[in-house]
């Protein structure tokens, strides 16, 4: 059965640190600690004197001086690795931590996922064909040597590499290896870390290019790994739960996250609050546990994105230089059909075809297939559809030779609506408000994947009043534009009433709008 050292390094917060170190060798685990010579020596004392009794807890034998991106951090992971190959015979698994690393899983859950097959799980995507690096320096972190930290001596430290690269000192990687680059949270087997401790004392050369190498801890065991281990005995993948925001921070999960934390398929998260006390007293009873059962759905970077999506709104504060004096024109009418259930907009809007001589078109800005005419290629893709709005509609409004023109929009697309509304031509705007069952929720879910077929009803119970207040929210925000000519029609309102709203929208008499809403499944999903 496995037995999983964890290699743990941190630099703050000592009363958390021995409380992760208890909570994860209650269990008969271990735990290698090495925390960092620039923190508070009384602080490493506490901690010491806190674990001096467990068995299962050794420290690193030398404490380094760590610095973000620098040959330190990989340094005092080997340190650390040494002390728990020494201290620990036992152990089957090596496994990096943080300090803001928690359990999700149970240990017997976490032994039984590592017994199942033999191999060592590690990112390690080929470092200059890998898009894993999204900006900033790539080939440079190599090719140049390293030897400040560019966050305490940035000055130094570009000033070294603009005298490297003028003077074109460049260097080459160890001809035998291929460069390989992931994520720092790793687990691997025994075997594994021996060859690499043994590799490191035989091969000096290769240290020295890893030394002055910058942020070599998302390099070196990842390269390492991949030159000494068969590749069919590498998982590709980290079993540490973490996710970045758009500008490359990491994710912090709160009390609340706790649900969905252990939802995922990993063993692991990072990084957990210092605040989220409660989370993190639950997550450290968690391990120790026997008999839990996990359903795994995985959706919580979906979930993420889609929620931090909707707190980023974009708006346009002038025209694009392509529509500068573009309108559709002072005797042209516009009428939009707004609705976030496609089928129904598009039942009535069929309706509107049978009754009306107004040209219809549907969800043109949101379904690639629309059927659109050949318009000289404006029509052709989304991005160009978005881009030249105006233009596709004057375009549109020519080609059927008519001054009226009916259109569906997503309630989603405020700015597209608020775009057409603020023009010079008339515009008409024709909300449609549908109920929302669960079952349409839940299938509306899987189908922007939010949920999966595998996502348990206790999850997706938790994940309905996102979705529903979600659309609520953008129900309420054409609301609140205050758009002049803006009518609603709501399935729990009587036919009568709703005749009335589209009369008025499509200035027809009022027998024709009735005929029109008379529709028994007009509203079925």
């Amino acid at each position: 059965m496995a037995k999983i050292a964890f290699i743990l390094l941190c630099h703050k917060d000592p009363d958390a640190i021995i409380k992760q170190a208890q909570s994860l060798t209650a269990v008969g685990d271990y735990m290698s600690i090495h925390y960092d010579a620039r923190s508070d020596l009384d602080d490493f004392k506490k901690i010491k004197a806190a674990l001096s009794n467990n068995p299962n807890v050794t420290f690193a034998r030398k404490r380094i001086k760590c610095g973000w991106g620098e040959w330190s951090l990989v340094e005092a992971t080997i340190q650390a690795v040494q002390s728990a190959l020494d201290a620990f015979p036992r152990a089957t698994h090596f496994y990096m931590l943080s300090g803001d690393c928690m359990a999700i899983k149970s240990a017997e859950y976490a032994h039984e996922f590592l017994d199942r097959r033999d191999c060592d799980y590690i990112e390690s995507y080929d470092y200059f064909q890998s898009d894993w690096i999204k900006t900033g320096w790539k080939e440079e972190r190599l090719i140049y040597r390293h030897w400040f930290n560019e966050r305490t001596q940035k000055r130094r430290f570009y000033a070294m590499f603009q005298v490297q690269k003028s003077l074109g000192m460049t260097r080459k990687v160890p001809q035998d290896l291929e460069v390989m680059i992931g994520s720092q949270w790793w687990c691997l087997r025994r075997r594994t870390v021996e060859w690499i401790l043994d590799f490191a004392k035989r091969r000096k050369d290769v240290m020295q290019f890893f030394r002055s190498t910058w942020i070599p801890d998302e390099t070196f065991f990842q390269t390492l790994v991949r030159h000494l281990v068969p590749e069919q005995e590498i998982e590709n993948r980290t079993l540490t739960f973490l996710m970045f925001s758009d500008y490359g921070l990491p994710i912090v999960f709160y009390n609340d996250h706790y649900d969905l934390l252990l939802s995922q398929d990993f063993l692991f998260a990072r990084k957990i609050s210092p605040e989220a006390m409660e989370l993190r007293r639950r997550l450290g009873v968690l391990y120790s546990s026997e008999g839990q059962r996990f359903k795994i759905s995985n959706e919580g970077r979906s979930l993420h994105k889609f929620l931090t999506e909707k707190g980023r709104m974009g708006r346009r504060f002038g025209s694009r230089f392509w529509e500068k004096e573009s309108s559709l024109g002072r005797e042209r009418e516009l009428l939009i059909v707004v609705s976030k259930k496609w089928h129904v907009a598009k039942r009535l809007v069929e309706r509107f075809r049978q009754s009306t001589d107004i040209p219809c078109i549907d969800y043109l800005f949101n379904e690639e297939s629309c059927v659109l005419p050949d318009l000289g290629g404006i029509q052709s893709t989304m991005g160009k559809r978005h881009r030249h709005r105006r233009a596709l509609m004057r375009m549109l409004f020519d080609y059927y030779e008519t001054d009226r023109l009916i259109v569906c929009m997503d309630p989603e697309d405020l700015d597209l609506i608020s775009d057409f509304a603020n023009d010079r031509s008339r515009t008409r705007i024709l909300e449609v408000d549908c109920l929302f069952s669960d079952e349409y929720l839940i299938g509306h879910a899987m189908r922007v994947g939010l949920a999966g077929e595998r996502t348990p009803p206790e999850t997706l119970q938790r994940l309905l009043p996102t979705v529903r207040n979600d659309m609520m929210h953008e129900s309420d925000q054409i609301k609140d534009a205050n758009f002049d000519n803006l009518l609603r029609i709501r399935e729990s309102d009587p036919r009568q009433v709703n005749a009335a709203a589209v009369a008025t929208f499509l200035s027809v008499p009022q027998d024709v709008a009735q005929e029109i809403v008379d529709l028994d499944h007009l509203y079925a999903d």
